[in-house]
């Protein structure tokens, strides 16, 4: 791979630059540092080889060190190599929680290429719409999980990925031209991370906001590998090493599961498929924790039928983040004698605010937290106008973990301002002390169990269902996973809304994630509006919050 392919490949993506004045003072403060992500998780992968490094699945359990990780993952990075793959590709990976996601994902980083994770529960019309805009060279595919045939419907849209060049299968054996993931494993290895600039695109994260489409969320080696370190140190070290059952190619799951627990020393624990029971049954086996992140894996420990008070000493210091934290969960942790911490971020900026197990209590279970070291949080009205403490209005935010841009360069445009403010969508209250508290979107997304679902592209296809006049799908509250799609139908005269089951048909022969898909519905004769014609969907979130 020639520096010039290299740079060439990196400048497909116009990326929005930081200022040198913050660029100074994240390099001086030790914010930033001149490694490549691969160097940075060499160092930590070799800080303690001998750790621990478990996956818990019913069909591809794991047990095994992490030194024994690296030096499989360095055979993995061979054989991309061999493929022809490096700095300035684009490698694409779709895997449950295995022991494969893991190397895969330590492999590109050695490699140096842009890696592209892809949550496993994705449909052909993300996968697509993902593989198409990355330009993605390979992708890393499981054959199949459960009933899900992935090879199956990868073969629908393939013919329309015309910069996919190679398909390496886990597994189940590749189809005619594609490889086994095998062989990648069986490769001579690379000798060690591949020299890269710091500030070229380590990694697209790809997640749902008020666009149709996935928006892809581009890290730097630098932006990524400081927000690994600034969250590890924000971290308590009274936290047991938990267990992680967030996707790997979600950004909760990949801090979590394989970047975090590396800095701080910790061993490795993931599940491929959250079932409460296994959980906590591995839970007392290991003597780990569980039931950090977003507010589901939380609550459904809870509510098991085996919870108990062994389980209560195993998660005695909680984090929780990724979707509303309702104050009852938080009062309900607090009596069980569980320290719970709130914290704020998106794909975007993964690490804004959180909160300590030293606050004070009402401001740890209550608030999101103050900003982390080095990050800057504003609160402006719709002129862009700072408002006063205690005052709701959207939150923007700066830092060295801030996203360097978007594959779209317009809607980089709209969300980073000159001074490198991103706009987040959210609303949100800081008090007198610097604490901040999520009070509402102006963004249209769901989300639920910490994965985001766009609206829009949720309304899009059901606005094609026989007899709709208009739909609006917005976020209703949820026990259990914090928040869920309730889609309200006006229908054309003298037609009947359609019920849950068909909704459910229309979707799966969309190709849409099931987890996208609504599960709350209402017939409405009208939908509020603006005097512009604008649906008022802050209206029938309130509407659903009231229990209307």
């Amino acid at each position: 791979m020639t520096a010039a392919r290299a740079a060439g490949a990196s400048a497909r993506f116009e990326l929005s630059p930081m200022l040198p004045h913050l660029v100074s003072r994240y390099l001086a403060e030790g914010a930033w540092d001149d490694r490549s992500l691969g160097q940075f998780l060499a160092d930590a992968l070799l800080e303690d080889p001998t750790r621990r490094f478990r996956i818990w699945s019913p069909t591809h359990p794991y047990l095994g060190t992490v030194g024994e990780v690296y030096e499989e993952s360095l055979r993995v990075a061979g054989g991309l190599r061999d493929l022809g793959l490096g700095p300035g590709d684009v490698v694409a990976f779709q895997l449950p929680n295995w022991v494969e996601a893991a190397l895969t994902f330590y492999a590109c980083t050695m490699l140096g290429v842009t890696l592209v994770p892809i949550v496993h529960f994705y449909g052909p019309k993300e996968v697509s719409f993902i593989l198409r805009q990355s330009r993605a060279r390979a992708l890393v595919i499981v054959g199949r999980m459960g009933e899900r045939d992935y090879q199956a419907e990868l073969a629908t849209i393939r013919d329309s990925l015309v910069d996919l060049e190679r398909v390496i299968v886990v597994g189940s054996p590749p189809a005619d031209g594609d490889l086994s993931f095998t062989e990648l494993r069986q490769a001579k290895p690379l000798e060690g991370p591949v020299a890269v600039d710091p500030d070229w695109p380590a990694l697209i994260g790809y997640t749902s906001g008020t666009t149709a489409d996935p928006k892809g969320v581009v890290h730097t080696h630098r932006t990524l590998g400081c927000e690994v370190r600034q969250l590890a140190a924000h971290q308590s070290e009274r936290d047991r090493p938990n267990l992680t059952g967030a996707p790997v190619g979600h950004a909760i799951g990949m801090l979590a599961g394989l970047l975090c627990p590396l800095v701080g020393g910790r061993p490795l624990y993931m599940i491929d498929g959250w079932d409460p029971p296994k959980v906590l049954a591995a839970m007392v086996e290991e003597g780990i924790g569980a039931g950090n992140g977003s507010t589901y894996f939380f609550t459904s420990l809870l509510d098991c039928p085996g919870f108990g008070p062994e389980h209560v000493d195993l998660m005695r210091f909680i984090g929780l983040g990724g979707s509303p934290i309702p104050n009852a969960v938080a009062d309900r942790a607090d009596d069980l004698g569980i320290s719970l911490v709130r914290s704020y971020g998106c794909t975007e900026h993964p690490s804004v605010t959180g909160s300590q197990h030293s606050d004070p209590k009402e401001k740890r279970i209550h608030t999101d937290g103050r900003p982390l070291e080095w990050v800057e949080v504003r609160t402006v009205d719709e002129d862009g106008h700072d408002v006063g403490v205690g005052l709701p209005g959207e939150i923007l935010s700066r830092g060295p973990d801030r996203f360097a841009g978007y594959t779209d360069p317009e809607l980089t445009d709209a969300a980073i301002d000159a001074d490198g403010w991103f706009r987040t969508g959210d609303v949100g209250v800081l008090d007198a002390e610097g604490y901040l508290t999520i009070t509402d979107r102006v963004k249209d997304i769901i989300i639920r169990g910490g994965e985001n679902v766009s609206a829009a592209e949720v309304e899009q296809l059901l606005a094609h269902m026989d007899g709709v006049a208009e739909v609006a799908v917005v976020a209703a509250p949820d026990e259990r996973l914090g928040e869920h799609g309730c889609a309200f139908f006006r229908m054309q005269p003298g037609l009947a809304a359609p019920d849950l089951e068909a909704v459910k048909a229309h979707l799966s022969a969309a190709g849409l994630a099931r987890q996208k898909w609504p599960e709350e519905l209402r017939s409405v004769d009208d939908l509020p509006r603006t005097a512009s014609g604008k649906v008022q969907k802050f209206v029938l979130r309130k509407q659903l919050r009231a229990g209307g």
